[in-house]
């Protein structure tokens, strides 16, 4: 039996083709991509960067810290003024906000006024560090 088959001719067998190798080509255009994509995103970050603003609650906060207590009487007025945006922030900033005002209170409606006492300026200080900005 083993003589009829090997006179059998075998049509069912296709040739071998040829694969093309396109590796090259996906990884150059893989690393183009990544190119691409990389390089956008720089300018995306550097843009906002340089378009960044400062929010008007952080200069407001620097504004309160830098208020010069050298003029008590101005420097009340100030601090209330620009306390005040911070002080419906939450409970905490509000009644710090209430108790500093009523410090200040002194310093603002008489013609001649002290130099602000020491208790009134750790209230002060203890309301810029509750201050979230």
């Amino acid at each position: 039996m083993s003589g009829m088959m090997a006179d059998i001719p075998v049509n069912d067998i296709a040739p071998l083709v040829e694969i093309h190798d396109y590796t090259i080509y996906l990884f150059a255009g893989g690393i183009t991509i990544g190119i691409v994509v990389s390089l956008s995103l720089v300018f995306f970050i550097l843009k906002k960067w340089r378009n960044r603003r400062v929010s008007e609650r952080h200069k407001a906060y620097k504004a309160l810290e830098s208020i010069r207590l050298s003029d008590p009487k101005s420097a009340a007025y100030a601090i209330s003024r620009l306390g005040y945006r911070f002080a419906s922030d939450n409970e905490r900033t509000k009644q710090a906000y209430h108790n500093l005002f009523e410090r200040l209170e002194p310093y603002k409606y008489a013609p001649v006024v002290d130099a602000i006492d020491e208790e009134t300026l750790g209230y002060y200080h203890l309301y810029l560090e509750i201050i979230d900005v």
